[in-house]
C-alpha cells in the first residue's frame, strides 16, 4: 500500500484516537483554552446551582406559604441565570475563536504542504478530492472544536456534577436512575463505528461531487459545443443522488443512536419519578428536594443526550482529520539532500542525459523514455522532434526534477540534480508551455509570476519583447486588468505572449520552450520568435519543435521515437541519414502552416 493512501477499509477500525492528531495545531493556543476551560467549569458550576434554587423555591417559598422567602429563592435564580449567561458568553466566543483559528492553521497547513508534493501524487489523487479536503474537512473542523467538543466537554461536566448531586439528594432514587447508564453504552458503541464509517464515505463523496462538478463547469465550452449538458446534469445527478444515499445512512444511524439514548435515559428518569412520588406522599422526602433531584436527573439526562448527539459529530470528526492527516503524511519524493547540496549558480548551465529510463507512476509500464543518452553544451540551443508521445515533454519534466528516473543519471554542470536544491534548480530555467498557465489576477501579476520583485518598467519592457505590449493596452484596465479562470479572457495567442513575457523578465539560464510559438499568427510569431532568439544567445536552450521556423536556427537536433532518441544532428545531417525525420519533414513542413 502505498505511503500517501490509507486504505478507507481501514478506517472503520480506527478510533476517535486520530482526533489528538490535533493536538499539534492546538497546542500553541494553551492561554485561550485555559480561558475556555475556566469560563466552561464555571457555566457548568453555577447551573448546577439552580437545582439548589428550584429547592428553595419549592421547600421555603410554596411550602411555608412565604413571599419573602420565595422573593429570596426568585433573586438567587435570577443572579445565577445572570451568571450562567456571563460564562456561556465568555465560553462561546473562546472556544468559536479558537475553532476559526485552527480550522485555519490546518488549512495552511495542508495547502503549504500541498504544494511541495511531487507531480505524480496529483496523477492519482485528483484536484476535487484535495480541495474537499482543505474545504469541507477543514470547516467541519472549525464546527467540531469551535461548537461540539465544547458541548461535549460542557455535557459531561454537567453529568459528573448533575450526578454527585443526585447521590447527595437521594442515593436510592440516584441508584434507580444508574441502572440505565450501562444500557446507553450499548448504542454508542453500536452505531458509533457504523457513524464513523459512514462520515468517511459520506466525505468522499461530497469530493467526488465537487470534482465531477469542477471539471464540467472548467470544461463548459467543450460541454456546449457537443450539447452534453442532459447527459453532463445526468451524470452529475448520479453523483449527488450517491453523495445522499451515503449522507442519509450515515443520518439514520445518528438518529437511531440519538432515539435510543433519549428512550433509555428518560425511561429510567421516569421510574425514579413514580418511586420518589411515592416517597413524598409517604413523607419520606420533601417536595423540595424531590423537585431538586428532578432538575438534576434530567441535567444527566439531557448531558447523556448531548454527548451521544456529539460523538456522532466526532465520529465525522475523525474522518475529517483522518483525510486531512493523509496529506499532512505524504512524503514528497522530490526533496533537498540533507548534506551540502551544490550551488547552480556555481555550475555551467551543461545540460546531460545519461542511460535515463522513466515511467510515470500512472502508466508503470510504459517507458516514457527508454535507456536516454543526450548531451546539450552550454549555451547551445538543441530541437527536440519527434511524433507525439515520444518522449519530448518528459525531458522538461525530468529536467525541472517533477520526477526522478527509475535508472539513469540527469547532470547540469557534471552535477547529478539529486545533488542539487529543486527549488534552485527550478529558479535557474524558464519554461514556455504550449498551453500556457495563467492565472485568475491581473496582466503584472502573471507576468511578474517569473520575477516577483520585478519593477512595473522591467514587466513593460518584457512585454514589448514578446510582442504583448499592444494588446495588453488595449485591455479594459491594461495591465491592470484581470484574465480571468486560466486566462479565460485572451486568445490562444495572447495567453502564449503573456507566458514567454514571462520568461523573459526571469531571464533563465536555461529556456525550456515547448512549441512555444505554436497558437501565434504569422506576424505575431516573426516578432516573438526575434525576441526568443535574442532571449536563447548564451542560454542553454531546449525546444520542443514542430514547425520549421522553430528549427532552423538550432545548433543540433534531436529525433525521439516512443521513448528512444533514433539521431542526432544538424537539419542537412538528418536529411540524409534519418528517414523519421525526413518523413516528419514531409509530414509536418511541407504542409501549409
Amino acid at each position: 500500500m502505498p505511503s500517501e493512501a490509507i486504505s478507507v477499509k481501514e478506517s472503520p477500525r480506527k478510533k476517535l484516537s486520530i482526533l489528538f492528531e490535533l493536538t499539534r495545531f492546538i497546542r500553541p493556543y494553551l492561554g485561550t483554552i485555559v480561558a475556555a476551560a475556566i469560563a466552561l467549569i464555571f457555566t457548568a458550576a453555577v447551573m448546577l446551582s439552580v437545582g439548589q434554587g428550584v429547592r428553595m423555591l419549592i421547600d421555603e417559598g410554596f411550602a411555608q406559604q412565604s413571599l419573602e422567602q420565595l422573593r429570596q429563592a426568585i433573586f438567587f435564580i435570577l443572579m445565577i441565570t445572570l451568571l450562567i449567561a456571563a460564562g456561556t458568553y465568555a465560553r462561546f466566543y473562546l472556544v468559536s475563536w479558537l475553532g476559526e483559528r485552527v480550522s485555519a492553521d490546518i488549512r495552511l497547513a495542508v495547502f503549504n504542504h500541498v504544494i511541495t508534493l511531487h507531480p505524480s501524487y496529483f496523477e492519482t489523487h485528483g484536484s476535487g478530492d484535495i480541495m474537499s479536503r482543505i474545504t469541507t474537512d477543514t470547516t467541519l473542523l472549525q464546527s467540531i472544536i469551535g461548537s461540539s467538543f465544547s458541548m461535549a466537554l460542557r455535557s459531561l461536566l454537567m453529568f459528573i456534577g448533575a450526578l454527585i448531586m443526585l447521590f447527595a439528594t437521594n442515593i436510592k432514587l440516584t441508584m434507580i436512575v444508574m441502572i440505565g447508564v450501562p444500557f446507553i453504552l450499548i448504542p454508542i458503541l453500536l452505531y458509533g463505528r457504523r457513524v464513523r464509517a459512514l462520515s468517511r464515505k459520506s466525505q468522499d463523496s461530497m469530493a467526488d461531487v465537487g470534482s465531477y462538478a469542477g471539471e464540467a463547469i472548467e470544461n463548459i465550452k467543450t460541454v456546449q459545443s457537443y450539447t452534453r449538458e442532459p447527459e453532463e446534469r445526468a451524470a452529475f445527478m448520479a453523483e449527488v443522488e450517491r453523495s445522499f444515499a451515503i449522507g442519509r445512512r450515515r443520518v439514520k444511524q445518528r438518529a437511531t443512536l440519538i432515539a435510543s439514548v433519549i428512550l433509555i435515559v428518560f425511561g429510567a428518569i421516569t421510574g425514579m419519578l413514580w418511586v420518589g412520588g411515592s416517597d413524598v406522599i409517604a413523607g419520606n422526602m420533601s417536595g423540595g428536594q424531590l423537585g431538586a433531584f428532578v432538575f438534576y436527573a434530567i441535567i444527566v439526562a439531557s448531558s447523556l443526550a448531548t454527548i451521544s448527539e456529539v460523538f456522532g459529530e466526532l465520529q465525522r470528526a475523525a474522518g475529517a482529520t483522518e483525510r486531512l492527516i493523509e496529506i499532512l503524511q505524504v512524503e514528497s519524493h522530490i526533496v533537498a539532500p540533507v548534506d551540502n547540496p551544490q550551488s547552480v549558480a556555481e555550475l555551467t548551465a551543461e545540460i546531460e542525459f545519461k542511460n535515463v529510463s522513466f515511467h510515470y507512476p500512472s502508466r508503470p509500464n510504459q517507458a516514457a523514455t527508454d535507456q536516454l543518452s543526450l548531451k546539450v553544451e552550454a549555451g547551445k540551443v538543441l530541437a527536440l522532434v519527434g511524433p507525439s508521445g515520444a518522449g519530448k515533454s518528459t525531458l522538461f519534466e525530468l529536467l525541472q526534477r517533477f520526477y526522478d528516473p527509475q535508472s539513469g543519471t540527469i547532470s547540469l554542470g557534471g552535477v547529478d540534480l539529486r545533488a542539487l536544491d529543486p527549488k534552485e534548480l527550478r529558479q535557474s530555467m524558464a519554461l514556455v508551455p504550449q498551453q500556457p498557465a495563467l492565472f485568475s489576477a491581473d496582466v503584472m501579476h502573471n507576468i511578474r509570476y517569473g520575477k516577483p520583485d520585478a519593477t512595473e518598467a522591467e514587466v513593460i519592457e518584457a512585454a514589448k519583447k514578446a510582442h504583448a505590449h499592444d494588446f495588453i493596452l488595449k485591455l479594459p484596465q491594461g495591465y491592470q486588468s484581470h484574465l480571468g479562470e486560466r486566462g479565460v479572457r485572451l486568445s490562444g495567442g495572447q495567453r502564449q505572449r503573456i507566458a514567454i513575457a514571462r520568461a523573459i523578465l526571469k531571464n533563465p539560464q536555461i529556456l525550456l520552450l515547448d512549441e512555444a510559438t505554436s497558437a501565434l499568427d504569422s506576424e505575431s510569431e516573426h516578432h516573438v520568435q526575434k525576441a526568443l532568439e535574442a532571449l536563447m544567445q548564451g542560454r542553454t536552450t531546449l525546444i520542443i519543435a514542430h514547425r520549421l521556423s522553430t528549427i532552423q536556427h538550432a545548433d543540433n537536433i534531436a529525433v525521439f521515437d516512443h521513448g528512444k532518441l533514433i539521431e542526432v544532428g544538424d537539419h542537412p545531417t538528418l536529411m540524409q541519414r534519418c528517414s523519421l525525420y525526413q518523413r516528419l519533414v514531409e509530414l509536418q513542413f511541407t504542409q501549409p502552416q
